[in-house]
């Protein structure tokens, strides 16, 4: 074997580590991705008054609100009020409209969500993720 076939033969073999080396990155990409768009970090459940529902965004049009616990608590190190107003996204129009129309009666409601690992850019601001909304049960009035 000579000089010149040795040295295409190891061309040959590097060529092949190399292209095994992007494919093994490119399915890392995109097995990171889609973990991020379908893994959940948490679930669980809200409640209080919604007071700002609002579709933003440039390219990719999400639904963004806020959520006010409705009590109100000092922090220890300053006396100050604690900031009691959750962020969330909605991504599905259904559920915003319903959010919507709870912000405009001024009505207690319970969100579901899903807490994701990351916020993505097509999907929401946050990274909790409304996908119901229900009516909250008003305690009865104590009798007198």
């Amino acid at each position: 074997m000579s000089t010149v076939e040795s040295l295409k033969d190891a061309g040959r073999v590097t060529w092949k580590w190399i292209k095994r080396l992007i494919l093994l990155t490119i399915l890392v990409f995109i097995s990171y991705f889609l973990f991020l768009i379908f893994a959940n970090y948490s679930e669980g459940t809200r409640t209080g008054f919604v007071t700002k529902i609002s579709k933003r965004g440039y390219v990719f049009k999400t639904f963004e609100g806020e959520l006010n616990y409705g009590f109100f608590s000092g922090t220890a190190n300053t006396g100050k009020p604690a900031d009691n107003v959750w962020y969330f996204s909605v991504t599905n129009s259904r559920v915003a409209y319903d959010v919507e129309k709870a912000s405009e009666s001024g009505r207690k409601v319970t969100l579901f969500y899903h807490q994701k690992y990351k916020a993505l850019f097509f999907r929401g601001d946050t990274e909790y993720l409304v996908y119901q909304v229900e009516n909250a049960d008003v305690a009865p009035d104590t009798p007198k």
